[in-house]
Parts: C-alpha cells; sequence; structure tokens
C-alpha cells in the first residue's frame, strides 16, 4: 500500500524545476508510504535516466506489506517496463508460480513484480487474473505507452489531470492541484452533493479538471501519437451455478472463507475494525480462526446506548475470545480534528462517523503494532443489507404482478421485527423523484439531479451501487483515513469471485422474509446467534442528529459568521440558518445529514477557495 505520483509528455520536455515540483507532489502523500520513497525521471526514447531533461516522471512512497526488503522497493524495472504501484495482488503466489512454469523468473518476493511479468506475459489482458487492490502507472517503452489501471471496485484511489499536453498522476487530489492552470469548482457535483448526498458517482473531483479513473478499466497514452484513451478489462459475470439454497451457503461460505484467508498474506500485523454488525463481525471470527488467541480488533463504541453498537461487540469478543480495543467517540473531539480529516479527505463528506473512522485508525497507529486492517465494506451492496432494497425487492414483485410475494414480505418483516420496523423517512425520500428533485429554498445552485430511484432489475441496482453510488463513497473515506495513519485496509466482501457469485443467485437468497443477508446469516454459523439473527441494523454511526443540537451547535452557527458558499451563491445563508433554527425547534421537515453537508461543505471550500 503506497501512495504514486506520474508526469507524463508526449510534446514536451520536463526540466530541472518540473523535477522539483514532481518530487514535491510525491512527497506531499508521505503519510501513505513512510517506509522509502523513489523517484525516477526519464527520456522515453533513449531510455537514459536524467533529471534535467526527461518527458516521464515515476514518484513512489511505500508503505512495506509483503517482501519488506529494499528489493520491493518502486519505481521498479523489468527489462523495458516500468511500474509505481499502489494496493495488493492477493493472488500473486498463484500467479507467480505459473509464470515461473511458463519460464519468468523473479528476483523478489513482491507483488509488484508480479504486476510486471503478468504484463510481459499477456498483456492488459492479464489483469483480469489479479485477485487485489490496485492502481498503478506502467511504462512500456517498448511498445511506447504509458498504462493507468484500476481496480474492479475502486477500492485504490487514481486522479489524473490532462493539461497543456501533459498528463498528471496521482494517488490523492491534493497532488494534482499545484498543476492545475486555476482552481474551480466543480459545480455539478457540488449540486449533486448538496441535493442528494451524491459525490463518487461520476469521474468528476469537485475540482474542475481533476478526474479519477474508472474502477475496472486502463488508461492508455501512446508516446508516439499522444493519443489517450480508457478501455474496460473487466465486467461482471453473471451465471447462477446453484439454484438451492443448502448447495448457495455452501458455495458462499468456502469463497468467503477463501478471501478471507487470501487477504491475510501479509510480512506484517494484520487486525480488523469491528463494528459489532453482521458484516465485520464475520469477517473477524473468520480471520480469527486462521489466528486463534492472537488477532486484534479495534472498535468505535459511543456513550449513547441507541447509537452505540457496544453490546455486540462484546458478545463477540467474548463468544469467541478475540482480542479488541474500543476508541469512544465524542462530539468534543470533533472540533480538533475535522480539519484535519477535510486535508485527507481532499473533498466533503457525509457524517461526523468519517471522523471517528479517522480517529479509530490513528489509535490504531499510535497504540498496535499493526499495518493492515480487515475492513467490512462492500457487505450491504452485494447482499442487500441496505433497508431501500426491501422496497426495490416489492417494486420489482410489483412490476411482474407478484402481490403474493409483497403480501409475504410485508407479513414476514412485520412478524420477525425486521426491516419494516427500521424505516427512516430521511433516508427513503432520497428514492422518491417528488422529494428527491425538490430543491430547499436555502440552496441557490442549479444542476441536475441523478435518478437513483430508477432500476430494471435488483442486480442491476446492486451493481449501481457497485460502481456508483455506494462502495466507491466507502472506499474512498476507507483508504483516505487508513492512508493517513499508514494502514493497509482491505475488504473481503470486495472479492471479484464474491461478487459475481453473490449477483448472480437468486434474489430471496439474499433477501428472504424480511431478512436481509439471509445467506450470510444462514452460512455463519461461528457467529453468536444474538450476532447472526439480530433485527436491527445501524452501520457505522453517531449521534449525529443530538450532537448537531447540542454540543456542536455554535460550531455550525460560527462557521456561517463568514460563509464562503453564500459569497459564490451557492447557498443563501439566512435561509440556511433559519432553517438550522428550524432544525433546533424540532421541526420534522428538516433534515439534519442536509445541515451536515451544507457545514462541512462550507469548511471545505474554507480550506480551498479562502483566498
Amino acid at each position: 500500500m503506497c501512495g504514486i505520483f506520474a508526469a507524463v509528455s508526449s510534446e514536451k520536455i520536463f526540466d530541472a524545476s518540473d523535477y522539483k515540483k514532481f518530487s514535491g507532489a510525491t512527497e506531499l502523500v508521505s503519510y501513505r508510504g513512510p517506509d522509502s520513497q523513489g523517484l525516477l525521471a526519464m527520456d522515453s526514447t533513449t531510455s537514459q535516466a536524467d533529471n534535467n531533461q526527461f518527458n516521464i516522471f515515476l514518484g513512489h512512497r511505500r508503505l512495506s506489506i509483503i517482501d519488506l526488503s529494499a528489493d520491493g522497493n518502486q519505481p521498479m524495472q523489468r527489462d523495458d517496463c516500468y511500474i509505481v504501484f499502489n494496493g495488493e495482488i492477493f493472488n500473486y503466489v498463484e500467479l507467480r508460480d505459473e509464470l515461473k512454469k511458463i519460464g519468468h523468473q523473479f528476483s523478489t518476493g513482491s507483488d509488484t513484480e508480479v504486476i510486471l511479468r503478468t504484463y510481459q506475459q499477456y498483456g492488459m489482458k492479464g489483469f483480469t487474473n489479479f485477485n487485489g487492490m490496485w492502481a498503478f502507472v506502467l511504462v512500456d517503452l517498448k511498445n511506447q505507452k504509458v498504462i493507468c489501471s484500476r481496480d474492479r471496485f475502486s477500492i485504490k484511489p487514481l486522479y489524473y489531470l490532462q493539461q497543456n499536453g501533459n498528463w498528471y498522476f496521482g494517488s490523492e487530489i491534493k497532488q494534482l492541484l499545484p498543476f492545475l492552470s486555476e482552481k474551480k469548482l466543480q459545480k455539478q457535483l457540488a449540486y449533486q452533493f448538496l441535493q442528494q448526498q451524491l459525490q463518487e458517482h461520476t469521474n468528476e473531483t469537485f475540482f474542475e479538471g481533476i478526474k479519477k479513473a474508472g474502477a475496472k478499466h486502463s488508461l492508455i497514452i501512446d508516446l508516439t501519437t499522444g493519443k489517450f484513451n480508457e478501455e474496460k478489462y473487466w465486467d461482471y459475470e453473471l451465471n447462477a451455478a446453484v439454484t438451492n439454497e443448502s448447495d448457495a451457503i455452501e458455495k458462499f461460505h468456502s469463497l468467503f472463507v477463501d478471501s478471507v484467508k487470501l487477504r491475510l498474506r501479509s510480512d506484517v500485523t494484520v487486525g480488523s475494525l469491528l463494528s459489532g454488525g453482521l458484516d465485520s463481525s464475520a469477517i473477524t471470527v473468520l480471520a480469527d480462526s486462521f489466528q486463534p488467541g492472537k488477532f486484534e480488533s479495534f472498535s468505535v463504541v459511543n456513550d449513547n446506548k441507541k447509537f452505540s453498537e457496544e453490546n455486540f461487540v462484546d458478545e463477540l469478543v467474548k463468544h469467541n475470545h478475540i482480542l479488541n480495543s474500543k476508541l469512544r467517540f465524542q462530539s468534543s473531539q470533533i472540533p480538533e480534528h475535522i480539519d484535519k480529516v477535510l486535508f485527507h479527505q481532499d473533498e466533503p463528506f457525509g457524517s461526523f462517523s468519517i471522523v471517528a473512522q479517522y480517529l479509530m485508525f490513528q489509535q490504531i497507529k499510535n497504540e498496535h503494532d499493526i499495518k493492515v486492517i480487515l475492513c467490512g465494506q462492500g457487505g450491504d451492496e452485494i447482499m442487500m443489507g441496505y433497508l431501500k432494497y426491501f422496497f426495490f425487492n416489492l417494486q420489482n414483485y410489483k412490476r411482474n404482478g407478484r402481490w403474493d410475494l409483497i403480501a409475504k414480505e410485508i407479513l414476514s418483516s412485520l412478524i420477525n421485527r425486521t426491516v419494516l420496523m427500521q424505516l427512516e423517512w430521511n433516508q427513503m425520500k432520497r428514492y422518491l423523484p417528488g422529494f428527491a428533485g425538490k430543491k430547499n429554498d436555502f440552496i441557490l445552485l442549479n444542476g441536475e439531479t441523478e435518478n437513483v430511484w430508477q432500476f430494471h432489475s435488483i442486480v442491476e441496482r446492486q451493481q449501481k451501487d457497485i460502481d456508483l453510488y455506494s462502495v466507491p463513497v466507502l472506499t474512498h473515506y476507507e483508504d483516505r483515513n487508513s492512508m493517513a495513519a499508514s494502514i493497509e485496509s482491505r475488504l473481503p466482501f470486495l472479492d471479484h469471485r464474491l461478487v459475481n457469485f453473490l449477483l448472480s443467485i437468486p434474489l430471496n437468497m439474499k433477501m428472504k422474509n424480511g431478512w436481509t443477508k439471509y445467506i450470510l446469516r444462514k452460512s455463519m454459523t461461528e457467529l453468536p446467534d444474538s450476532i447472526r439473527w439480530r433485527r436491527d441494523k445501524k452501520g457505522f454511526i453517531t449521534p449525529e442528529e443530538i450532537w448537531l443540537k447540542t454540543q456542536l451547535t455554535e460550531m455550525v452557527k460560527n462557521e456561517f459568521t463568514h460563509s464562503l458558499l453564500h459569497e459564490q451563491g451557492i447557498i443563501n445563508k439566512e435561509k440556511f440558518l433559519n432553517y438550522y433554527q428550524d432544525f433546533l425547534n424540532g421541526k420534522s421537515n428538516t433534515d439534519y445529514s442536509l445541515i451536515f453537508r451544507t457545514f462541512i461543505f462550507e469548511k471545505w471550500m474554507k480550506q480551498h477557495f479562502n483566498h
């Protein structure tokens, strides 16, 4: 896990002053890779390294996880190919063995070398062999190409800026900001963030001109012609290999265990984040089974019992004899740390839970000798864990005239006290066209509304959440918070084999009789029943609504004493503060999440546009 920066030109020659800027852009994310730094400047036509005259620059900050020796440092060269790589290829051992059989030689134990040899053997088609998370820039001098690839599910970031015939690539947006000719707000994305809580559903960022590489895609620069194009190297492979429940449960459990086992491959210590929910509990129990009595888990808890899952954490830890450390998150910690979190996130974020997660990773860094953490992102999307899927499912049955199934699901949910008992209006109205398109009075910015309520099938909707609406946002937060603490986060639910399988099986194996994640509940007999069949779903939450009404009121109001959002015509400050007052007075038509987004957007604007 690392930080990368690259600059490429097919038209001009960079010089010593550029080299200094590019070195600075690499160093800017040193926290992503504190173990070593590598820089390479070269002329692609002569293959000569030269810091004064070059058209390709590769910069790397290394967090050593696999092959801790200097042999694994980057940029890495094999023959006429060079690479800077951020991420992990978890099946690198198997791939290396296959490549050895056909004549390839290896001088390191790193997965980076496996990427290079795979490309040399199979070209870009070989990227489909990888089981992992990655963002890399690969220079192929023989074919005069630069290839930038990103993993299937947006786990590792890769941003780019194309300007004045040059391309700049970085792990984080902040690395590219110095190369913008003018810093401008991307207003369409800003509108959809304020209005719909959306932000990672396009390749745009909040900075006009800086874009993100697409998941499951590679960007290719032809150094001879200067042409730039994007190619998809992978897509979902949906084929229902099993149709009966018992076979599906057995197959799921086998794939899930193997995914966790693969993600325990490391030359440093691995732990897990444990929320007390179903996903993180399942991962933690399986990981601990491979390292019984030694595996450490970490939990964020809260004194407010309504928002804390501490009792479920305690139950799992006691039942399975798992080591656990807790962070007790308080509202008093927010003012001190929120600006740091904004710095690392680079863009506005959606809730105070992002601050809690940041502090959890910082505590792990400061108090424990752990560099790798397993997390549960992706489980809700691939197993229909969100409450919205219950209503999407009813809508799907309605389209097909299955009123009998609608009645059965509603009745089962009421009897089992599951989904229908947990409905929150502020969450559900996002998926109702009449409400999602209705702009609040204090928002002056205009834009197009994303039709998040439209879908043709449940599986298609799951894919949209994985590709656009949900997973990319969660992995953005996860990557920035973990890497701010020099920790690698690994996500077992986003193993492409597991994703393909779960999108292929019948819907009633994912949601049944009002139970979400049915197949996980049925298969994970290793969990105590109190967690395995728990009815409520909290997710990773904080008492945000309460804090915005009490301890943090002055912080919010003070932020709008001087408002950049108001000055730039994005909001009306007076109307926002009136809306906030209505919220404080308990009016039911107010939305605390909208208040938070407006507040964090204001703080972010001041970080970047307060000149």
